[in-house]
């Protein structure tokens, strides 16, 4: 049977400067950074708040750090964590590690020692990388059940300039010695000038195991391969016409997926320097946006809301932030006009996931992404080049469907992770016959853009009828005092299950809200059976570090179906 999908309709809208397919060649992640390290060994790779750190003293730097891992006993194919906040040290880790032919397992420095030891026992790791300031406040003791041999602590200060002063994010930090542990600038200044030949990578070999956040189940390793990596890397080159001027803004986790290509990965391919500042602070991030005169950003749509609720936004020179993209989580149309009007820049999608190593659909730089009439949506983009995704029946994913249908989201292409560390039945599960299937619902139109319209596990059946909740949230953000707003289905007596919005009011709006106005707003703007029966006004939605609203959370505190 001809399939729709195959023939790419959606190459129609690409805009001319966009290639179909890009030329991947033998690229890897590594490969990637040593080029721009030995071509511009003097361009600037990282901004640290108001220090900079050059290309060649992080391949210098790292060429050390690799010579220890060396002789801490690691080699090609063994796996290290990674417990940093979006320090230099986290960049330094994993190319030390890439020259080994190390994989390394990036993990969230929120983690506490339950967590943590899933994560080495599953992952086999033998070396733990955190900052000291995480190890003073952990039992270590955990460690003694996995294969974990050495671990190296460093400091958030360790690479800002002898004179810089400590920026407010950093003011409550201070280096600590943890019994135990090896000190990472120690051992710089213990391997200066030395190197080790390792195993170089090709892009089969995998670069991390990022772990999925596990709401269904154990989280799971995707094996993100440098060849993953520096596909998706070239993509948001190519979609986002970056050049060697461009500055990105490393405000996505770098232990995220996001983190790794927009930030990482995009910085070492296009030669070009990635802003760190330690962790997310609205203020602080704006400040340094106007110091380095930073150009490109992939962050999550809570960053663009903290954004527009500080008032510095308004006291910052932001022109030359003209390529802003958000990804991870489902953006409205109406928080992206709030965002062009206040800014004059126009915030684009991407829609990704783990195992699509971030892009498989974006919006190409200056392009306006449509707006689905039937549900509202903003589309999440066109599939990338090299790329191709359908629409299949949620039922049976034998069943493409026509444009327009609802269904769920499948993609194949070479930005799809090979499979799950060691899991083969939920690699198969997950990725059959080199189709990734999402667990997205989601419709594409005759030009090929494509939309989300949920979780298919958000779906909340009411009264019979299947209400999504990014319907009802698109609908709540357009009313101008909401600043946050999620949705989800409690139990019911009568409809089974009814539709509940959680809404967080803008600062210096507390109060003026009822919960009658907001079910009267939506009620006549939507079918009746969607619009929210219940409002619970909170000072903010429960969020994962990376930004994405946590409806299972809600669940819990509304003693829904996933309270324990």
């Amino acid at each position: 049977m001809d399939s729709i999908y195959e023939r790419r309709p959606w190459l129609g809208s690409y805009p001319q400067w966009v290639p179909h397919d890009l030329n991947r060649a033998s690229a890897t992640a590594l490969g990637d950074f040593l080029r721009s390290a030995a071509s511009h060994p003097d361009a600037p790779a990282i901004y640290y708040f108001d220090d900079v750190i050059y290309c060649g003293e992080l391949d210098r730097w790292s060429d050390s750090l690799a010579a220890a891992f060396h002789d801490m006993g690691l080699r090609a194919g063994d796996r290290i964590v990674v417990d940093l906040q979006n320090v230099p040290q986290f960049s330094l880790a994993v190319y030390a590690a890439w020259k080994l032919g190390v994989i390394v397992v990036p993990v969230n420095p929120m983690y506490r020692e339950k967590e943590l030891a899933y994560f080495c026992v599953d992952s086999g790791a033998k070396l733990f990388v955190t900052l000291d300031e995480i190890a003073e406040h952990l039992d270590l003791s955990f460690l003694k059940e996995t294969r974990v041999e050495n671990i190296i602590t460093t400091s958030a200060l360790d690479f800002l300039g002898p004179d810089s002063p400590v920026p407010e994010t950093l003011r409550g930090c201070r280096r600590n010695s943890v019994a135990g542990c090896r000190d990472l600038r120690t051992l710089l200044e213990q391997y200066k000038g030395k190197r080790v030949d390792g195993t170089e990578p090709t892009p089969d070999s995998v670069a991390y195991l990022t772990y999925t956040s596990g709401t269904t189940g154990h989280p799971k390793g995707a094996m993100n391969t440098h060849g993953n990596i520096a596909f998706s890397a070239r993509v948001y080159q190519a979609m986002m016409r970056l050049g060697s001027t461009d500055v990105v803004l490393g405000v996505a986790p770098l232990f995220h997926v996001t983190g790794e290509v927009a930030h990482t990965a995009v910085g070492a391919l296009a030669g070009i320097p990635v802003v760190l500042s330690y962790r997310f602070d609205p203020r602080e991030t704006l400040r340094l946006i106007e110091r380095w005169k930073v150009t490109m950003t992939v962050a999550s749509i809570t960053v663009y809301i903290a954004w527009m609720n500080n008032p510095e936004i308004r006291n910052r020179n932001l022109t030359t932030f003209a390529k802003a993209y958000s990804g991870g989580a489902p953006v409205s149309h109406a928080l992206v006009d709030q965002f062009t009007e206040l800014t004059g820049c126009y915030l684009h999608n991407v829609y990704g996931m783990t195992e699509t190593n971030s892009p498989s659909h974006i919006v190409p730089l200056g392009t306006r992404a449509p707006v689905d009439p039937d549900s509202g949506a903003l589309s999440v983009g066109l599939p990338v080049p090299n790329a191709i995704s359908k629409i299949v029946d949620l039922e049976d994913w034998s069943v493409e469907l026509p444009p327009g249908e609802v269904g769920e989201i499948a993609n194949r292409g070479p930005m799809v992770i090979p499979g799950y560390w060691q899991r083969p039945e939920d690699t198969q599960n997950a990725i059959r016959d080199g189709w990734l299937y999402t667990g997205d619902v989601g419709k594409m139109d005759k030009d090929g853009w494509f939309y989300v319209v949920d979780r298919k596990k958000d779906m909340i059946i009411a009264s019979g009828y299947k209400v999504w909740p990014r319907d009802v949230e698109d609908v709540i953000y357009q009313h101008p005092a909401v600043k946050e707003a999620a949705v989800i289905g409690v139990p019911d007596q009568y409809r089974g299950e009814t539709v509940k919005a959680f809404v967080a009011v803008k600062a210096g709006l507390e109060g003026s809200l009822t919960q009658e106005e907001i079910i009267a707003f939506c009620k006549s703007r939507m079918a009746a059976y969607k619009y929210p029966r219940v409002v619970e006004f909170v000072s903010e939605i429960p969020k994962t570090l990376t930004g994405k609203f946590l409806r299972r959370a809600l669940r819990t505190t509304d003693g829904g179906p996933d309270a324990r």
